[in-house]
């Protein structure tokens, strides 16, 4: 039980909440209002859960920050195209 709840912590709680964002992102393809420096931040610690996990040999981390550091990675990739390859605005 103990491992399901660290999973579920760490893919739905953590993980997920960054796919609104990365959702918004794409339908919207302006990054306007999001924070790269926050958002980078977050996959930087995110990666260091990631290798804490290895070290510790703690699955549930490992699965759960690679979740989160997908779905960040997301949001992060989508805000520096945008924000450096804006797409013509259409009339």
């Amino acid at each position: 039980m103990q491992q399901f709840i660290a999973i579920l912590f760490g893919l739905v709680v953590n993980g997920l909440l960054f796919l609104p964002q990365a959702i918004a992102l794409w339908r919207k393809k302006n990054a306007e209002g999001v924070s790269l420096v926050t958002f980078g931040g977050f996959n930087i610690l995110q990666a260091i859960g990631i290798l804490h996990g290895l070290y510790q040999h703690d699955l549930s981390l490992i699965l759960g920050m690679s979740a989160s550091f997908l779905f960040c990675g997301t949001v992060t990739a989508q805000t520096i195209l945008y924000r450096f390859h804006p797409r013509p605005v259409s009339s």
